[in-house]
Parts: structure tokens; sequence; C-alpha cells
């Protein structure tokens, strides 16, 4: 048996980004002590998400952010840094990545070697769009713990998403988020928030669904108006919760053998395998 240590990540990230840094380093040995392999880290975890997060009745941020996330370049030192700290282990980050002069809200895979692969996310939840341009790809690649595929946030929330990247052979999935609490009918409690419940079970279904390892990890705290749900987790191919952080800061970790939990989840029905694509056909709107 080959077990590997996977971890996510549930913390606060804001507009420091040295102080990201000097987190992303004390999780990453936090981490490291504990044998993980790789280490998935929140949405925005360098130089943090929006201020607000809400829409008006045309589509548009009702309030506008207070200061928008520094850019980072794929090639520059910020994530030269996030290589120095990962070493042997596989990092995944997220940032606002400046491209030829447009924002993009990106994930990167990283390790000592450098960028592995990034992700640009795709679906733009109440307005984000006004920030950033829409990724247009879902691409799994290989790392040091296998075949890995990113997503960020509301991604998870589109079926199509992680059947993508699980077409595309991922065995694990990352997807990082800045989930807040619901902003209308919020609970007192978080764990008892709707938009808790919604992270929780979109987690699971999509680890089920595609019969993949989940790594979940998410914001926690407070930024500008938002309050985030945390619950950061491990969802292994049968969509059992592994380990979660529940509503508290930490990581959530778990020891699994990739290869041999995917063969038993798939052996009696694998549904990749199983799938009727010719008959799933988008709907012709006139």
């Amino acid at each position: 048996m080959s077990l590997t240590a996977v971890a996510a990540a549930s913390a606060n990230f804001g507009r420091d980004v040295e102080q990201n840094l000097a987190q992303i380093a004390a999780l990453t040995q936090e981490a490291r002590a504990q044998g993980v392999s790789l280490l998935a880290l929140p949405e925005a975890s360098i130089g943090g998400y929006l201020s607000v997060l809400g829409a008006g009745r045309d589509g548009s941020h009702a309030e506008s952010p207070e200061s928008l996330p520094p850019v980072t370049d794929v090639d520059g030192p910020e994530l030269r840094r996030v290589a120095e700290i990962a070493g042997d282990m596989t990092l995944v980050v997220g940032f606002c990545e400046e491209d030829g002069g447009t924002r993009y809200n990106s994930a990167a895979a990283v390790t000592g070697d450098g960028v592995l692969g990034v992700h640009r996310k795709v679906h733009q939840p109440l307005g984000e769009n006004m920030f950033y341009e829409a990724g247009d790809v879902f691409r799994a690649f290989d790392t040091p713990v296998g075949r890995l595929g990113m997503l960020i946030c509301y991604d998870k929330a589109f079926p199509e998403s992680a059947r993508g990247l699980a077409l595309d052979g991922a065995e694990v999935v990352a997807c990082i988020s800045a989930w807040p609490a619901s902003r209308t009918a919020s609970g007192d409690d978080i764990a008892d928030d709707r938009w808790t419940h919604r992270f929780n079970l979109f987690d699971q279904a999509r680890a089920l669904e595609n019969q993949v390892v989940w790594v979940a990890a998410n914001q926690h705290g407070t930024f500008g108006s938002l309050r985030f749900v945390a619950n950061a987790k491990i969802v292994g191919p049968g969509g059992d919760v592994r380990a979660t952080t529940g509503t508290d800061a930490g990581l959530a970790v778990a020891h699994l053998d990739v290869e041999a939990e995917l063969d038993t989840a798939r052996r009696a029905m694998f549904h990749l395998r199983d799938r009727r694509p010719e008959l799933y056909l988008e709907p012709v709107h006139a």
C-alpha cells in the first residue's frame, strides 16, 4: 500500500502579500511535518479576494471593492517564492494573474521545480466579471502526486467542470475557494448557513459522480463585507468526507492510496465508462 497525504487549508488571506507568503510558509511547514505531499491553499491566497461580493438587479456589483488584489505574473517573484517554499511538496495557490494587461482569478500548482499548471476561473459569480476575465479551459496535468485538475470556487457548481477534468484523466481535483456565507437570511451559526450547506454538498457530489479524490480549500474569517464558511476538506472517491476543518481555521489532512481508492470505487460501477454522451444533448434555444 502506497499512502499519499493530502491536505486542504482553511485560512484567512488579505492584501499583504509578504504576510500571505509567510502564512503559506507556515502552513506548508505544518503540512510537511504531517508527511503531506499535496497542500491546497484557498482562492486568492496571494493578495486576497474582492472585499465585496454582491450584485444589483442589472447583474453588476452593488458595491465596489475598496481595493483590488495586487497582480501577479506566473513567472514573477511571488510564485518563485512559493516554489522555494514548496520544495518537494506540491502546493496549489490562488492569485490574481496578470497577462498582457488582463486580470484573471487563477490557481497555480507549484513545486520546487516551478509552476506545473495554471487554471483560470471560468465561472464568475455575482459580477466578478467586472474585475476579471474568464478562463476558457479545463485541463488536468501530471504532478508528483498524480494527475491533478484544479477548479476555483463557483466552478464546482457546474458538473461539467469537474467532469471535464475527470475525462482528462484527473485522479485528484483541488478546488480552492473564497466561498462566503449567504448575505441574505444568513444564520447566526455559520455551520447552519445555507451557503455552507451548498459548499459541502457540491464537494461531496463532485467527488462521487467523478470518483476522484477531492481536495477543497477555503478562506476563513472575514474580508471586507464577506464572511467565509471555511470547511476545508478531503473527500474520497465514494463521496465520503475523510477530513474537515469544519468552520475552524487549520488543515484537513488525509492519508490515501489514491490508485487503490480509485480502483475500488470504479471497479463495479465506473461512472466515466458508463456514460452515454451521445444522449446528452445541449438544449436548443430559439
